[in-house]
């Protein structure tokens, strides 16, 4: 499978895409990899959704070690190699325990859980298999995040949801990782 939206060279890059580029590489993110190499050929875009995730993926009012199992519910449900890769490593340095991380990857429910680990667990399945979640699972998540949380929960499932459409129509080659790849 060949990577159909390759990086551009620097010093191919226009105006827009250089100051979109250099927003992201002077960010938290430090460089330019993963879904930001295709959407790069829409910078407006790529910048939007670079503040986006900025937010979701380190401020958001779940907080990251539940962001992050969010990331990698989503990125199992869209299996997207490139953001298993990037974030599986993440989630395990910031609490997610190995066992979770790994039955994630099985396509399995992880069978210890902490409680809000398993509402945040419950709500993505829900959101990706059923597109909609049931009033059980809505008010378990309100009752732990409240209305904010569950909103940015809503988000960081959307916002992963899209750049797993971007790199898997892209073909985004996963980077090195020490996570394994994502069974089939």
């Amino acid at each position: 499978m060949t990577d159909r939206l390759r990086p551009i060279p620097p010093e191919d890059w226009t105006d827009a895409q250089r100051a979109a580029a250099q927003e992201i590489i002077h960010g938290p993110r430090g460089a330019l990899y993963g879904p930001f190499v295709p959407l790069l050929r829409s910078p407006e875009l790529m910048g939007y959704a670079q503040r986006l995730g900025e937010y979701l993926r380190y401020r958001s009012a779940i907080g990251v070690r539940l962001s992050e199992l969010a990331i990698l519910v989503t990125a199992r449900e869209w299996d997207q190699q490139v953001e298993w890769a990037i974030h599986a490593p993440i989630a395990q340095q910031v609490g997610v325990p190995p066992d979770v991380i790994a039955a994630i990857a099985r396509r399995e429910r992880p069978a210890a859980m902490l409680v809000d680990e398993a509402v945040v667990y419950d709500f993505c399945l829900e959101l990706h298999r059923h597109k909609r979640v049931s009033d059980r699972v809505y008010d378990d998540a309100l009752a732990l995040f409240g209305e904010q949380g569950v909103v940015d929960l809503m988000g960081v499932n959307g916002y992963y949801t899209f750049l797993a459409m971007v790199m898997n129509t892209a073909r985004t080659e996963a980077p090195a990782s020490s996570a394994a790849p994502l069974p089939d």
